[in-house]
């Protein structure tokens, strides 16, 4: 441990019970003692409950509390659950008595809380921390009572019902004072009844965590997580919770949580548990052998204790593994432990005063993050006992190499290693430059900056910086684009807002470093100007990321606060100054005061100036290698001298400018003129591919860089290729470069491991991609991939065998099924039906019948009694509605007097704008999901897609897709893409670039994506939603677009689901399919009201909205845009027709007519393909010669929906939002030859600018 460090020693904290004991009972709870009643939910959390005495929590007043379902007290407001759970430490900092995924929905426990000053509360709050603290003079004056009773876990649809009716009861009982703060945690006897709960994210069991975690640190670049500690994390110590105590009480644990201190103090045990209080005195202590039967009531009683400081001597990371101790050990004194990081962890004991065995090892965990370290100490607890920790995992160039520049070479040193740039080269190892190399540096500005006294700020985000530097004179030239005009001007007395970019590349006097050979271009600067006079100040925060893949520096930007005003048109003068750069460990700070001089634009010819200072406070912080005193600043103080300083605001180009020239070196005098050389001032005559030597005096001489050659006032490029033929060795080609070369291997070879050599490439193939394999049927089985051209066959769920020939498993056989039920086998799965009289789900029938659907009701009553049930006061005989075989209505009711049909939703009412004439069905979607079949089920990821163009169709609950090789079906290698068993998917759209599938679910209603490289679906909009149909994605700017029918509306957001906008929510019926041309920046979609079928136009941003088709429509289910044709193309229900035509120009052309029923259509090639609902089929149609081609049935029949291209390569083209973003800050929505910035709908707390 360092010297003079303080450390809270950690005593053993699992204690079992070995004899019976009276019940724990919790502080008064529920509503009748004043409780508030958390809303039951999965993630329901409170509002801030406001403490009249401030909660100590780590140090720190905390003056409000959140409590949530899952088992915490959060003191920020908390994140969503799936942002937390299985996390620890948590950012939003809790209290954790016991976090995981509960749920108190539909009766399934209770969660109560209130802060109580009575003096009875008061009195057994204090009670329960003298029994832990018997020293302790706390006396509180306020009480935060949370109880958890009876809530369950989560539980997801068609996971195992292991846990169902578990049910758990546990207290926290917060107590506070001027002073201080305490936790209790409190669980009665066989209170808890589980111990983990199912992951949302996983297919996993996560154990509960009990523990505290210290709220993170935010700072601009990077989040610094707080303290935590963890009590129990696995499900052996979570069960013994109520059985172990650190208090002498079972079930009881006491920790003191603040005080002056930040850390987190457990109770120490002063004496054995109260149930053996008695019984102890009569146990024998002398010479009695030690026997302990650890058996099944084995505990290991975990607490880890992590506190994450600014340098990793600070960072504590410890677990102990405590053995259950039977009755007699009691005898043996708790242990006080202090830990450091470690791997291995050994000890050595001395005589116990009793026989007794000594204590089990102590395992060490560690936790990120965590540097290597080696570390030996010695500590004496109050035993006696002396613990050593030994860390000898050290790190190495041999596996460390990766982490230096490839123009550098890695030295090993007793405590680790160190990079060094090569000689030409300049950095701090780990980034690299060639000495004297032009630099060019890029990045993004974001701002909220007030401008005088205007109470508006201008804000600004996303704007460009880029810089050019020449390195071999230290000068600096960076701009700033796109800045209004209010602040441009009044921003040019901060050169040194690109002058850090000067320090960086400042030429270096000899034995002084400038920025970059310090940092790398790695760290991050914080800077404060005060302006003197106003006292207005400005915050910048800049983020430095090293080098990226161009061989360009990064950088980000923040400014915030308030400047002085300086008019429109002025010019300001900058003399050259010199500023002081401190340095200490793995941190440089400077200050200065600035004087500018600003000029305002004349006035009845007469220009007057004024003068101008501001303070500049700068902190530097950075990563340095600590094993290398060679990398350290031979000076701890250098001078950076600036000259020749340029400011300029481009008025019409809204750029602002800032040039200067840098030199670092010793703190001068003022007498001598050892800055004055020209190699220090930039005033040389060097190439500038060349470096300048000074010499003494004013001499100096030029050197041509590596890579170039000549007398350094002119310096020519070494073509290293021709002078050397055989540089890059057999089989590769050897590309000229300025100053350098590049190999490349030829084609059928690549580089070996050596990053040199070219080998033959080892061509390997997928079998499981490829469909190669032998495993059976992907009905039956599954091929797995495991690299090279190997792969394995396994049976899927329900089936068994060895993967080659798998056999479905009769799970009737197993008596799966409640005994009152039939068991139906299917193949890889199984259903269960209660059996006539009895109701329920077959894995549990009970007398009685089912309760019958209003579908069923209204349907009996009908047909019974004769009554008449008729949508919008029709009464043309008898109306009998119509329900499918699960009850529900079928969404499409026909009266069968008149002839008409029309659309219903899950409630039966009918949908405007869907009634259709005698012999005309409407296309009318089913909202209601089908049943899950009870057994083995398919987890809903998505199945990789070979290489090469497919098509994607809905199909309800799955999305398939056809490989195409040219124009044509490749239907044997048709296979499901994803199952999604409960949903009713209707739209499919597709992202080329990202290579994702995006849904419309209108069971949910939702709308999720996944990558056609494998992996989970995500849900990304589930709000505000009635029946989202159509959806297409505009890949060039990164948007999708989808219809609502029963909201009767257009929206439009970003491909995450963000920045909602509505483009449309009137003149809508039946809003159905839509597409997108990109290139052309326009949007199409379709409306099948039956009183008035139209086809739609308008700009992405929702302007120039008209009618394209209205005449001679009937039902316009599905369109498509051709983007190599520019062709539109429509499927049409009602006329049974397929048409084409150009949006540009007036005329159709009928494709084919006569189809049966076609929902969705797609384009490829020469090629449509549409769904069809009466075929059951994705159909082919060659419009070239309006003849079908083709046609596709899937394996299993049903209806097919939504259907769309997914094509190898995106199609050529781009619009104005390609680019980063066409400079919009939220939404770009593409129109013909230009584009809109438009904001999303909620806007509340969000700086957007809307443009044209």
């Amino acid at each position: 441990m360092g010297a003079g460090r303080s450390c809270v020693p950690w005593p053993l904290l699992a204690l079992a019970l070995a004899l019976p004991a009276e019940p724990l009972a919790l502080l008064p709870h529920g509503e009748e003692h004043g409780d508030v009643s958390l809303e039951p939910g999965d993630d329901a959390r409170s509002a801030a409950l406001e403490l009249s005495t401030a909660l100590r929590f780590y140090g720190a007043a905390v003056r409000s509390l959140y409590v949530a379902t899952n088992g915490i007290i959060a003191v920020n407001e908390p994140s969503s659950e799936e942002e937390y759970l299985g996390q620890f430490p948590v950012s939003f900092g809790v209290i954790a008595p016991f976090m995981a995924d509960l749920d108190t929905s539909d009766g399934r426990g209770n969660v109560y809380y209130r802060e109580d000053s009575s003096s009875g509360i008061l009195q057994l709050a204090s009670d329960y921390i003298k029994s832990g603290f018997p020293e302790s003079a706390f006396d509180p004056s306020s009480v935060v009572i949370v109880t958890w009773k009876l809530v369950a876990p989560y539980e997801a649809q068609g996971e195992d019902h292991t846990l169902e009716g578990k049910r758990n009861t546990f207290q926290a009982v917060l107590a506070s004072s001027d002073s201080s703060s305490y936790a209790i945690f409190l669980y009665p006897e066989d209170s808890l009844q589980f111990y983990s709960t199912y992951s949302k994210n996983k297919d996993e069991k996560i154990p509960a965590m009990v523990g505290f975690s210290q709220a993170s640190t935010n700072y601009y670049f990077w989040e610094k997580p707080g303290s935590y500690n963890v009590i129990a994390n696995d499900e052996d110590s979570i069960r013994n919770l109520h059985k172990s105590s650190n208090a002498g009480e079972q079930g009881v644990w006491v920790f003191e949580i603040g005080s002056l201190s930040d850390s987190i103090v457990p109770a120490k045990i002063s004496n054995v548990l109260k149930s053996l209080e008695s019984s102890e005195q009569d146990q024998e202590t002398t010479s009695k052998p030690f026997t302990s039967d650890y058996g099944s009531t084995e505990i290991r009683q975990q607490y880890v204790t992590s506190s994450v400081g600014s340098t990793e001597e600070d960072q504590h990371h410890v677990t102990y593994s405590v053995p259950q101790l039977a009755a007699e050990d009691f005898l043996t004194p708790y242990l006080d432990i202090i830990g450091t990081p470690s791997t291995e962890s050994f000890y050595s004991h001395q005589d116990f005063p009793t026989a007794k065995a000594p204590p089990r090892q102590f395992q060490v965990q560690q936790f990120p993050p965590q540097q290597p370290q080696v570390i030996d100490v010695e500590e004496f607890d109050e035993t006696g006992i002396v613990f050593r920790y030994h860390t000898d995992v050290q790190q190495t160039c041999s596996n460390n190499r990766h982490q230096c520049s490839v123009h550098a070479i890695c030295k090993d040193y007793p405590n680790g290693f160190c990079c060094s740039c090569i000689a030409g080269y300049k950095g701090n190892g780990r980034q690299c430059v060639a000495e004297g190399s032009p630099q060019r540096v890029n990045g993004k500005v974001k701002g909220r900056i007030f401008v005088g006294n205007n109470p508006i700020p201008v804000t600004f985000e996303n704007t460009d910086l880029h810089s050019y530097v020449v390195m071999n004179q230290g000068r600096a030239y960076t701009a700033i684009s796109t800045l209004p005009e209010t602040l441009g001007y009044s921003l040019l007395p901060l050169a040194s807002i690109g002058g850090i970019i000067g320090w960086m590349f400042a030429v270096e006097q000899e034995g002084y470093k400038n920025g970059f050979s310090i940092t790398g271009g790695e760290f991050t600067r914080q800077t404060e100007v005060t302006f003197l006079g106003n006292n207005e100040k400005l915050v910048i925060k800049q983020k430095f990321s090293g080098i990226d893949e161009h061989g360009h520096l990064t950088i980000s930007t923040e400014m915030e606060g308030r400047i002085p005003e300086i008019p429109s048109g002025a010019s300001v003068h900058i003399e050259p100054y010199t500023e002081l750069y401190h340095y200490s460990s793995s941190v440089i700070t400077s200050s200065s005061t600035r004087e500018y001089t600003v000029t305002e634009p004349e006035r009845d010819g007469i220009a007057s100036t004024y003068t101008g200072a501001y303070q500049w406070r700068q902190t530097i912080s950075f990563n340095e290698c600590v094993h290398d005193e060679s990398h350290r600043v031979a000076s701890a103080t250098q001078q950076l001298s600036v000259d020749s300083v340029f400011v300029l605001y481009n008025q019409e180009e809204q750029i602002l400018r800032y040039a200067m020239s840098n030199s670092i070196g010793p703190v001068s005098d003022g007498s001598a003129d050892i800055n004055q050389n020209p190699c220090y001032t930039g005033t040389h005559n060097c190439d500038t591919n060349a470096i300048c030597r000074p010499g003494t005096g004013n001499h100096f001489f030029c050197e041509c860089l590596i890579g170039f050659h000549g007398d350094g006032n002119v310096c020519y490029d070494v073509d290293e290729c021709s002078e050397q033929p055989a540089l890059c060795g057999s089989n590769a080609i050897c590309n000229n470069q300025p100053g350098t070369y590049h190999c490349e291997c030829v084609d059928g070879y690549q580089f070996a491991a050596d990053g040199q050599t070219c080998v033959a490439v080892e061509y390997v193939i997928n079998h499981c991609q490829r469909g190669t394999h032998n495993c059976d049927s992907p009905q039956r089985a599954q091929c797995v991939y495991t690299g090279g051209s190997a792969y394995i066959c396994t049976c899927l769920p329900g089936f068994s065998g060895d993967g080659h020939a798998c056999e479905d498993v009769d799970e009737c056989q197993q008596g799966q099924c409640h005994p009152d039920a039939f068991c139906y086998n299917t193949p890889g799965s199984f259903s269960c039906q209660c059996k006539a009289g009895y109701r329920g789900d077959g894995f549990w029938c009970v007398l009685g019948e089912a309760e019958k659907t209003k579908c069923l009701r209204e349907r009996e009553v009908a047909l019974g009694s004769g009554g008449t049930f008729f949508p919008r006061g029709m009464r043309v005989g008898q109306f009998v509605p119509q329900c499918d075989e699960h009850g529900n209505y079928l969404p499409t009711q026909c009266h069968s007097s008149s002839g008409y049909c029309w659309c219903v939703d899950r409630d039966g009412n009918e949908i405007d704008g869907t009634r259709s004439s005698p012999g005309v069905r409407p296309p009318c979607l089913s909202t209601a999901a089908p049943p899950v079949v009870i057994g083995p089920s398919v987890r809903p990821d998505t199945v990789p897609l070979p290489p090469g163009t497919h098509l994607l169709f809905a199909q309800s609950g799955k999305i398939e897709h056809v490989p195409l090789e040219g124009n044509s079906m490749k239907k044997n290698g048709a296979k499901a893409l994803l199952h999604i068993p409960d949903k009713v998917v209707i739209g499919v759209a597709y992202d080329c670039m990202d290579k994702m599938v995006y849904w419309t679910d209108i069971s949910g209603p939702s709308i999720s994506r996944a990558s056609l490289h494998g992996g989970e679906p995500t849900t990304i909009i589930k709000t505000d939603l009635g029946s989202p149909e159509g959806i297409t994605v505009d890949h060039l700017g990164r948007n999708i677009f989808w219809t609502d029918s029963q909201l009767d509306r257009i929206e439009v957001a970003r491909l995450d689901g963000r920045q909602r906008r509505i483009l449309f929510d009137t003149g809508l019926v039946n809003p159905r399919a839509i597409v997108v041309d990109p290139v052309g920046g326009n949007l199409y979609w379709s409306d099948w009201n039956r009183e008035a079928p139209k086809i739609e136009t308008s700009y992405l941003d929702g302007t120039n909205r008209r009618i394209l088709v209205k005449d001679d429509l009937g039902l316009p289910n599905g369109l498509t845009f051709d983007p190599y044709s520019s062709m539109l193309c429509w499927v049409d229900a009602g006329t049974k027709r397929l048409e084409c035509m150009n949006p540009t120009q007036l005329g159709r052309r009928k494709i084919v007519e006569g189809i049966q029923y076609p929902f969705s259509v797609t384009s490829y090639g020469k090629n449509l393909y549409y769904t069809d609902w009466r075929r059951d089929a994705v159909v082919a149609v060659d419009r070239t010669i309006s003849t079908e081609k083709d046609n596709f049935q899937p394996q299993k029949r049903s209806r097919l929906y939504g259907i769309t291209t997914a094509f190898a390569q995106c199609p050529g083209g781009h619009n104005y939002c390609t680019v980063n973003n066409g400079g919009c800050t939220h939404l770009c929505l593409a129109t013909p030859g230009g584009r809109s910035c438009r904001c999303p709908d909620n806007t509340v707390g969000v700086d957007c600018i809307e443009r044209n």
